[in-house]
């Protein structure tokens, strides 16, 4: 696939962007989730999405990939960043701004939003805070951008799993990224259908590739986005197309996350995928598409 290097800023924040095609197609940008940079979306995806129109793009969020760290801010973890109440470096409207950013830099006026996990959450606060910049929005695996610290974890996140998360551990080096990215997304992976190692190892591998550090393994900075606190309008002040997506069988983010955000959401569309994990399996990328393109036109 081919990726046309983009640099955004807001202030002194540098956020690093790729556009991946379709040009001419409607502008869809990609939110990836917590820590993980933009080399993890899946190319097949990508595919999909420009062969239903769109003209696609994706960035790194700031504390994440390429974009700008923050590693001064105080150390702890991301579960003690979401209980702490107060943001270690930046809120959540300093993320959406860098959403913004993005589309300044890519030239575009107003497009459509597509966030996975940490990325929909971001997608719905982008929509929320600039809603004259966003067509559409989809949001899949994200908790509800309304529910805030204790709430998150004890109505919409899996506490087992976060915890067997932290408890993996790998050896320092290029071969122990390897292996925590590979252990992440096979963690993540959908039940109902077969692991796909190769696409999982070529999304990790070319990550480290771009001389970028495991996202994976920073929880300082997955901890600085989870702090990031919003204080900006609800759920059901949003008034663009919203679709919902969720895995039936998420091992990280219960369904009633989903639930929630589409049943906040004036017209809200949500679809809840069969067998599906924390992430987007390759048979689906047709069916995801479509439904994206479906939202699209609103």
């Amino acid at each position: 696939m081919t990726r046309t290097p983009y640099t955004a800023r807001n202030g002194d924040v540098r956020l690093a962007a790729d556009d991946l095609g379709g040009a001419g197609g409607d502008p869809l940008l990609l939110l990836m989730g917590l820590g993980v940079s933009r080399f993890y979306w899946p190319d097949g995806l990508v595919t999909a999405l420009i062969e239903a129109g769109f003209s696609v793009a994706s960035f790194d969020g700031r504390d994440s990939g390429g974009s700008t760290h923050f590693d001064d801010a105080p150390v702890t973890d991301p579960v003690r960043g979401l209980l702490r109440g107060r943001p270690l470096a930046y809120t959540a409207e300093d993320m959406a701004d860098d959403t913004v950013a993005v589309l300044d830099a890519l030239g575009w006026q107003r497009a459509h939003l597509f966030g996975i996990s940490q990325g929909g959450l971001v997608a719905q606060r982008t929509a929320l805070r600039h809603p004259g910049r966003v067509h559409s929005l989809t949001s899949f695996a994200a908790v509800p951008s309304d529910a805030r610290g204790a709430a998150v974890l004890l109505r919409y996140v899996r506490l087992p799993f976060l915890v067997r998360l932290a408890r993996m551990r790998h050896p320092a080096g290029r071969d122990g990224d390897v292996a925590a990215g590979l252990d992440l997304l096979r963690a993540v992976a959908s039940p109902g259908y077969p692991f796909d190692e190769a696409d999982a190892r070529l999304r990790v591998e070319r990550e480290l590739d771009a001389g970028l550090p495991s996202g994976v393994r920073d929880s300082r900075a997955q901890a600085r986005q989870t702090s990031a606190t919003w204080h900006g309008p609800r759920l059901r002040d949003l008034r663009v197309p919203t679709l919902v997506l969720h895995g039936e069988r998420d091992p990280l983010a219960r369904p009633a996350a989903g639930r929630r955000i589409a049943a906040s959401v004036p017209g809200a569309r949500y679809v809840e995928l069969p067998g599906v994990g924390h992430d987007l399996p390759r048979a689906i990328w047709p069916a995801v598409a479509t439904e994206i393109r479906a939202v699209a036109q609103g």
